[in-house]
């Protein structure tokens, strides 16, 4: 497994804190540039990891596709800058795309991001009740059966295209994992769905971001899950939360409801050797000014995760 972190597509404090923490290899989300999907944007980027020591392994980022999940007319176009991506990712040797299945390009909604846990560290958590409280979506017209079809048709346009470049699609399941969310259905919503989407190409390159929190708010049994998807993980964020879909709180790692030891050692049992990264931490005291401390994503609670992740590992190895 190689234990990473997302980082800007530009150098700052977070890839040298990457670099002391002794990691090499990187995960980029591009946050609004436009036209980042094109060669010559994807090579620059890559280089400049590679100057910095990091190898760039995914690709953690969507082109616009609402149109493509909702079925709109100029869902054509959208697709062929999907596949532009993908042969882009394949020439400039980026294995792994990292995708959602929502109108929404982000996916992941919340109703607080201010949740205190111990020592009045900061979390998120989703409330379903509350969120449905917002006007509906005005693209709530669309059907559960027309998202099925449209993902097909998508499928059956880019799986070729990245066996063709030799590029990992790694769905990532709906965040929070529930449907409708504000009259719009969602399909990535549990072990079932998510194994009846795998179904529709059987290829090693159609694969899963195996986002720990989302199958625990599932309900699912995660080491036993992972166990289910085996070779068919591409990408693991290593999370977990309290709670069920429609009410949960993100927690420390080692203090949801996962048995986060147990889901290590189901990854080293399936043989996953790819990247891996800890998703959601708390924030915690200092970090609440920071322009770049988005709930989630900040320094110290990274730092205290991929502490714990390689402890983990660590263990395992020792008792094999």
């Amino acid at each position: 497994m190689d234990l990473t972190v997302m980082l800007p597509p530009h150098p700052d404090r977070r890839w040298q804190i990457a670099r002391q923490l002794g990691l090499s290899s990187a995960v980029v989300r591009f946050w609004g540039e436009e036209e980042w999907w094109t060669y010559d944007s994807l090579r620059r980027t890559r280089n400049r990891f590679e100057d910095h020591g990091l190898s760039l392994d995914v690709v953690e980022d969507r082109p616009p596709m609402e149109r493509t999940v909702l079925g709109e007319e100029g869902r054509d176009e959208e697709i062929a800058t999907v596949k532009r991506l993908l042969r882009n990712m394949g020439r400039v040797g980026v294995d792994v795309y990292c995708w959602v299945w929502t109108e929404n390009p982000v996916g992941v909604l919340r109703t607080s991001d201010s949740v205190p846990l111990r020592g009045e560290s900061l979390t998120t958590a989703y409330n379903h009740e509350q969120s449905e409280r917002a006007p509906e979506n005005p693209r709530a017209g669309v059907t559960e059966e027309e998202l099925w079809e449209n993902l097909a048709y998508f499928l059956d346009e880019v799986v070729p295209v990245a066996e063709e470049a030799g590029v990992k699609l790694a769905l990532h399941p709906d965040d929070p994992p529930i449907s409708p969310v504000r009259g719009v259905p969602r399909l990535v919503t549990s072990v079932e769905n998510v194994e009846r989407i795998l179904d529709l190409h059987d290829s090693p390159n159609h694969g899963l971001t195996f986002c720990q929190g989302n199958f625990s708010a599932m309900g699912a049994d995660v080491p036993k899950t992972i166990r289910r998807f085996g070779d068919r993980i591409h990408f693991v964020h290593f999370r977990d939360v309290e709670g069920t879909a429609d009410s949960f709180v993100e927690t420390w790692h080692e203090e949801g409801q996962t048995d986060m030891l147990a889901a290590m050692e189901a990854y080293r049992d399936v043989g996953f050797d790819g990247p891996i990264r800890p998703d959601h931490v708390p924030k915690m005291v200092g970090e609440e000014d920071r322009k770049e401390a988005m709930a989630g994503y900040t320094d110290m609670g990274r730092l205290y995760a991929v502490g714990y992740m390689r402890g983990l590992l660590e263990q395992i190895d020792a008792a094999r």
